[in-house]
């Protein structure tokens, strides 16, 4: 029999799902996470997240293989469509055969998670460069827009580089935001966030930098096509020096921060992804 298992969206949940599927002896046809429409015709079976069961399953993937640990926690950042369905197959196969398939980078099974894993890397690493974050009050504020679920990458980044400073970094993807204080950093949900108009002071640092990056331009030497290859367009839209004159006006008002307070958790441990 089909069934679709439906369940919180959280990587803990999705390893629930894992758990339950191999205890009822029923291979999912799919997964459905959060608030997403479902229609289809299959049956669906709506799955608890149990800390207890994900960590069996994490800790059993990881016994059999550490490098398929670090590929499952990343495979589910990505946005590979269909997602949780691949990591399954990952997760079956490394079961039913051992960790050997991991060395075929072909494999019909590792190639599509591993090529996902990839992306997530490349993104992560170029929002290391191309994040621009605005002084709000004391606290730093940025936005990005990526494809992938980044900001568990970015945190260890930007909690070196910033170790002493409070931030934040909202994901206008996923409407999610990491935020940081020093020696703590937790990522939490955040819809319908719009971020504050500069003061004068922060405004006058964003025409400064404008303006710097204009200037040091060489008119003759412009390439577009190479300026996009190393700095993708659909970054553009979150970085200082592409915008237009209105991020440059300052305007009084409230602060672009969530009303609620920031719950925190300490840094993973080392290896987490």
């Amino acid at each position: 029999m089909d069934v679709i298992y439906c369940y919180d969206g959280s990587f803990d949940g999705f390893l629930s799902c894992v758990f339950d599927s191999y205890a009822h002896r029923e291979p999912p046809a799919g997964f459905s996470s959060g608030e997403e429409a479902l229609y289809t015709l299959f049956d669906s079976r709506q799955v608890s997240t149990d800390p207890g069961h994900a960590a069996r399953v994490l800790r059993k993937v990881a016994a059999l293989s550490p490098e398929a640990a670090v590929l499952l926690r990343r495979g589910f950042l990505t946005c590979l469509p269909d997602r949780e369905l691949h990591l399954f197959r990952l997760i079956a196969k490394l079961l039913e055969e051992g960790p050997g398939f991991l060395r075929d980078r072909s494999d019909d099974v590792l190639y599509p998670v591993l090529r996902a894993v990839q992306h997530l890397n490349g993104e992560a690493h170029l929002l290391k460069g191309f994040v621009r974050f605005s002084d709000l009050g004391g606290v730093l504020g940025g936005e990005i827009q990526p494809k992938n679920r980044v900001l568990p990458l970015l945190a260890g980044h930007f909690g070196a580089r910033l170790q002493g400073e409070r931030f934040f970094l909202y994901d206008r993807t996923h409407k999610e935001a990491l935020f940081h204080v020093p020696g703590q950093w937790a990522i939490r949900p955040l819809a319908d966030f719009q971020m504050a108009p500069p003061d004068e002071a922060e405004a006058h640092y964003r025409l400064l930098w404008k303006r710097f990056y204009d200037t040091i331009a060489i008119r003759e030497r412009e390439n577009p096509r190479l300026r996009m290859s190393n700095m993708p367009k659909r970054y553009w839209a979150t970085m200082t020096e592409f915008q237009d004159a209105s991020y440059f006006r300052p305007a009084a008002g409230s602060l672009g921060l969530p009303d609620q307070p920031i719950p925190l958790m300490e840094p993973p441990e080392t290896g987490a992804p």
